[in-house]
């Protein structure tokens, strides 16, 4: 593991391997490096890009300091393409591509932007979050019961009663509660834009390097219909729909469109 520091001094852990142009993975909600979809796809890219992947505040080998915000987050970010030495390919998932958006529109040098299925609500076709969610999901952390955090969290996100049930039975568990604090932070870039109603005007217009926005063809209409409207509202913007993919999208789905976009 490596680290860097950003800007408010906070330390961030990053793996770093491959070689060529750099490319920089940001995680969703309740992963990191030691969880999650990113390193079986940094490995998949490694060949082709040097592939840095990180712990976000909060989780794994990073620190936390407080209070949080997207900003900060946003400055982890600019410090890893600093590390990186040049501006990078960014590639975020769920509310990681919310994040890597900000970072996009806040001026972080990126090439290009490619983005998975950012969990917004922008129409009727699902029920809303809820502006109650946030609060609810906060007091739960503050009062130390990450596990109800978690289970609060996989309910919202459609995992089954019984599938929590197991959930809670395996070494898993421990890895999410563990991390469970830090869904505060994801729900906080992502709960704006979970209520139902139509992307703002000009949100993210910052974000004007090339862009890929996809989604996967099992995924939900209110999902993919989001990511239209991601696709619609940014500059310099294509859509693409990976056949037989849903959220929990593979590695071996995703590396080939990112490698061909990434050129």
């Amino acid at each position: 593991m490596a680290v860097v520091i950003s800007k408010d001094g906070t330390r961030i852990g990053f793996d770093r391997e491959g070689q060529g142009p750099p490319v920089l993975l940001v995680d969703g909600a309740m992963c990191y490096r030691g969880q999650g979809p990113m390193k079986p796809l940094a490995t998949r890219l490694a060949p082709h890009f040097t592939v840095f992947t990180y712990d976000r505040r909060g989780r794994g080998e990073s620190g936390d300091t407080q209070p949080w915000s997207v900003e900060r987050e946003v400055e982890d970010i600019a410090a890893l393409v600093r590390e990186a030495g040049q501006p990078v390919y960014l590639y975020g998932i769920s509310s990681g591509a919310v994040l890597a958006l900000e970072a996009a529109d806040r001026g972080v040098p990126i090439r290009k932007l490619a983005l998975y299925e950012a969990p917004l609500i922008l129409d009727g076709t699902r029920e809303p979050l809820g502006d109650d969610f946030l609060p609810r999901m906060k007091a739960l952390i503050a009062d130390n019961r990450r596990g109800d955090a978690v289970k609060m969290f996989m309910k919202a996100v459609g995992v089954p009663a019984i599938g929590i049930f197991f959930m809670r039975l395996m070494p898993v568990w421990k890895k999410l509660t563990g991390i469970g604090h830090t869904l505060q932070y994801d729900l906080g870039m992502t709960t704006p834009y979970q209520q139902g109603h139509p992307l703002p005007a000009g949100r993210w217009s910052g974000a004007s390097m090339p862009a890929l926005v996809m989604d996967g063809g099992k995924s939900p209409t209110w999902m993919r219909n989001a990511q239209a409207a991601i696709a619609k509202a940014l500059p310099h913007a294509s859509a693409k729909t990976l056949p037989g993919q849903n959220h929990m999208v593979s590695a071996e789905a995703i590396a080939p469109p990112l490698m061909e976009f990434f050129v």
